[in-house]
């Protein structure tokens, strides 16, 4: 849990540095796919709702969906199938 809770931790720090900054697109295409294996392989290990779902989580989640969305009308098909939804949805 603490791994998890940290490693969320580090990235929300790393988001929060860059607020007033675009996401390049390789930046956001691999943030996406390590916040979505982390939350899935630290679920899959039994680590808590509480603790996988906290502010720091919703936190990053937001972020990267708005930085998306803005991708997705600026450049059409620049995630290439690469997003936040989670395939479970």
């Amino acid at each position: 849990q603490q791994w998890y809770s940290n490693s969320m931790k580090v990235i929300c720090m790393w988001l929060a540095d860059r607020l007033d900054v675009q996401l390049h697109i390789y930046q956001l295409k691999t943030l996406i796919k390590i916040v979505k294996k982390t939350y899935r392989d630290f679920r899959l290990q039994g680590v808590m709702e509480g603790t996988l779902n906290s502010k720091t989580y919703d936190t990053v989640h937001s972020r990267l969906t708005m930085e998306e969305a803005t991708v997705s009308v600026t450049d059409a098909g620049g995630l290439q199938g690469i997003t936040m939804k989670d395939s479970d949805e």
